[in-house]
């Protein structure tokens, strides 16, 4: 294999691996901040169970997040020094605040939360918790204004072979970032809450410490049922921004290899056969393509053919089609997993309101299941964003072939794959048995130290 599908097969593997955390890490604190919100305000234990035990599971999570994220630094050096140079003088600027403002902002204030507890005020230890949930979008915010960079260039002059940025403002401006930075953060949301009501519904079944539980999944349904809604709806305009900033990345998401004038029918499923720019069969739905990309019934889409030959005209000679089946597929994926998190949070919340969760034994159990919903759909969403895109890595600047490090040899690239592959394995193991080694203790379990009173035994754990 050559350097450049090593590095794009490690880049893939680092990039889908890292953001496995990322989401649980801004939603997860989220909740967490509600729930010691509702314990100052109203000075009831339970909420502050509730957030030492999802505290715990949030700095697991955190840990290896940052661990990842590191390593998906060392790749970019390794492997896409040529793409590092020429988007250096862009990102520069926003990933040092991400870094210097955002990072320490999250982990200082993390620190004095975890060490806080009885050592400073309610208010202040309240404070930081927050400040750390603030510290994680901003974070989030800052990462995404370069991503949006690579969907959407903005604000950028091209010198001596590099871009270099113009307008900072500009770059925080970018339409693409105000809709894609929104429908990350909302799906992070979505990502916290779908765990917490999933591990709540855990201990449900097994009857474990149900007022603390009961409360959690309440808290966890209602916060799911806004960011599931609100996905669907910054994703919807996301989707109608795509029609004229990546018509191509549009035109392969639908398999929709012609122009439709007038009416454009959105493909339910297909058999698409690259090779030919056509589908062998398609289940359709008329008018619904063009009622999605401009809210009518009338509007025009362009096909991939055409958006070839243009590209052609504007680029140079090429290929410029991504890979329509994996584009396609990734997401109706992401939209079937997306409509699946609607309806359960919908239902979750009806039956907590109505406190009829003990006895929906056959919906605790699929709560359980549905923790991994959230992430196969932020997943399929990545894929789909950043293979639809192809064959550049910044859209109508760089392409992807000439991102990769020209010296790098596809044997040094392979033997990193496989040491962060090792790496990563390890780290999965480690991360899913703290993770279940700290979720089945549930909050009202004594903590068990040689040196522990009774009294103490009977208390929530403390970190």
């Amino acid at each position: 294999m050559s350097n450049l599908l090593l590095a794009r097969l490690q880049f893939g593997v680092t990039t889908v691996y890292h953001f496995l955390f990322v989401p649980l890490t801004i939603g997860l604190v989220f909740l967490i901040a509600v729930m010691e919100t509702a314990y100052v305000v109203t000075n009831n234990e339970t909420y502050k169970k509730m957030a030492k035990f999802w505290g715990k599971l949030f700095l697991i999570n955190f840990a290896v997040g940052v661990v990842t994220g590191i390593m998906q630094e060392f790749q970019f050096g390794m492997n896409w020094s040529s793409y590092s140079r020429f988007v250096g003088d862009v990102f520069g600027a926003p990933l040092a605040v991400e870094a210097l403002v955002a990072f320490f902002l999250e982990s200082t204030f993390l620190g004095v939360w975890v060490f806080g507890w009885d050592k400073v005020s309610r208010r202040v230890h309240l404070l930081s918790i927050w400040l750390v949930a603030i510290g994680t979008t901003l974070s989030a915010f800052w990462i995404l204004t370069a991503n949006a960079f690579m969907q959407e260039p903005v604000g950028y002059v091209v010198r001596n072979g590099h871009a270099e940025m113009s307008s900072f403002g500009a770059l925080i401006t970018n339409r693409q970032l105000w809709l894609e930075f929104p429908h990350v953060w909302f799906a992070a949301l979505a990502t916290g809450a779908f765990f917490v009501a999933g591990i709540s519904a855990y201990h449900l079944l097994r009857k474990n410490s149900v007022h603390v539980f009961k409360r959690s999944f309440h808290i966890a349904a209602t916060i799911a049922v806004i960011a599931s809604l609100l996905v669907a709806v910054v994703g919807h305009e996301q989707a109608q921004h795509l029609v004229t900033a990546q018509p191509m990345k549009m035109a392969a998401s639908e398999a929709l290899w012609n122009t439709s004038p007038e009416h454009a029918p959105w493909t339910v499923v297909a058999g698409i056969n690259s090779a030919d720019h056509k589908n062998s069969f398609a289940i359709q739905i008329p008018y619904a393509l063009s009622i999605l990309a401009y809210n009518k019934t009338q509007g025009k889409v362009e096909g991939i053919n055409q958006l070839q030959a243009q590209y052609v005209k504007e680029y140079g000679p090429g290929n410029y089609i991504p890979p329509v089946a994996v584009t396609f597929w990734s997401f109706r994926i992401m939209v079937v997993a997306g409509g699946l998190m609607i309806l359960l949070a919908l239902y979750g919340l009806y039956a907590s309101m109505k406190d009829r969760l003990e006895r929906s034994r056959r919906f605790l159990k699929t709560m359980v299941i549905a923790i991994f919903l959230p992430y196969l759909a932020n997943t399929m969403g990545w894929i789909m964003t950043e293979i639809g895109r192809q064959p550049w890595a910044v859209f109508g600047l760089l392409k992807t072939t000439n991102g990769v490090s020209p010296t790098v040899p596809a044997a040094m690239v392979l033997t990193s794959l496989i040491g962060f592959a090792a790496v990563y394995g390890v780290l999965a193991v480690v991360d899913v048995y703290l993770l279940v080694k700290y979720l089945r203790q549930h909050p009202d379990a004594p903590l068990e130290h040689p040196t522990q009173t009774a009294k103490d035994s009977a208390s929530a754990p403390s970190f």
